[in-house]
């Protein structure tokens, strides 16, 4: 399967690196919500996207989202890497990639899984996507952009 800008996100629930279960519907009516999916903990482009989110952490709080990274590692896996790099953020063991499949976030080469940025409004309405093996930092910015887009659009709806 493969969704869409303009599609409701499909709902899971995964474990954190906390041992907690966290759903993503959860978030639904409060935070908007950046999740992000990359290859793999400790490997050079996603430690530097996971650095990064991390550096821009707050203005992502100020922005009113959560951020929310998924990769096929184990909770144990993502425990020492959010240590080991003082991750403020949630990071979910997708170990059978069921998740990553249902949001369509694909291999690079057919073996190397996807770095895809999905960024789902406070309605659970996929509103931007955006997919770069090589740019991970990228990923950052794009979110951002977004998220002060969908701001704007909160404050004019506001009488």
């Amino acid at each position: 399967m493969n969704v869409n800008v303009g599609d409701k996100a499909p709902d899971f629930t995964l474990e954190s690196q906390t041992g907690a279960n966290v759903t993503l519907s959860e978030f639904f009516g409060k935070k908007n919500v950046v999740l992000y999916f990359y290859p793999k903990d400790e490997t050079p482009g996603c430690t530097r996207e996971a650095c990064t989110f991390r550096d821009s952490y707050e203005l992502f709080t100020d922005l009113g989202a959560e951020v929310i990274g998924v990769s096929a590692d184990t909770a144990e896996s993502h425990k020492a890497f959010a240590e080991h790099h003082n991750l403020p953020f949630t990071l979910l063991s997708d170990l059978d990639n069921k998740v990553r499949k249902l949001y369509g976030a694909t291999s690079t080469l057919g073996f190397i899984p996807g770095r895809v940025t999905f960024v789902i409004d406070k309605e659970g309405v996929i509103r931007h996507i955006f997919s770069s093996q090589l740019q991970p930092e990228k990923h950052i910015e794009e979110a951002q952009k977004i998220l002060k887009t969908l701001n704007e659009e909160e404050k004019d709806k506001q009488p």
